[in-house]
């Protein structure tokens, strides 16, 4: 039998990684869905006209900012800006959302694409869903841990190829 990762582990932490980031850090990010039946494309797949989106999701995170580059190229100078949000997988869960490839995330008036997602980060290290049974000696692992947060890599996009103005969706 495991020792830690138990249900009343998992909600300790649960409890105070909401608190912790929910009350005390407090830094927020909305995320827009995009509405993909009214969103019309074409036979590469992409969206030469007006995206269509969901209403924003307003949710806690932790955010990890990259620095500004200004990369050259034959074109002229660019600007990125990568910048890494990090949910709470059971606020997700609470909100019904699953964030995907491509989704946008508002953050300081600035629209940013989810260009990757990471959902690997178990408590104690062990993840429910695979328990490794049947196990002789214990047959309780799938008991123990949980699969925590959702990182999310994403890269700064102007509004104007959006559609969206930062203007109207202040919160």
């Amino acid at each position: 039998m495991a020792l830690f990762g138990g249900a009343r582990d998992i909600s300790l932490f649960r409890g105070l990684s909401r608190e912790l980031v929910g009350n005390i850090i407090s830094q927020q990010a909305a995320i827009y869905k995009p509405q993909l039946a009214e969103t019309k494309v074409n036979i590469y797949g992409e969206t030469p006209g007006i995206r269509y989106f969901n209403e924003p999701v307003l949710l806690n995170c932790l955010i990890s900012r990259d620095n500004q580059n200004y990369p050259e190229s034959d074109l002229g100078i660019d600007f990125n800006w990568g910048i890494e949000f990090r949910f709470l997988r059971d606020d997700l869960v609470d909100s019904n959302i699953v964030i995907e490839i491509g989704d946008i995330v508002l953050y300081q008036e600035s629209y940013y694409e989810v260009d990757s997602t990471i959902s690997n980060q178990y408590v104690v290290g062990k993840n429910p869903d695979y328990p490794n049974a049947p196990n002789p000696l214990e047959n309780d692992l799938d008991q123990f841990g949980s699969n925590f947060s959702v990182i999310v890599k994403t890269h700064i996009i102007p509004a104007d190829k959006l559609g969206i103005s930062p203007k109207k969706e202040r919160f």
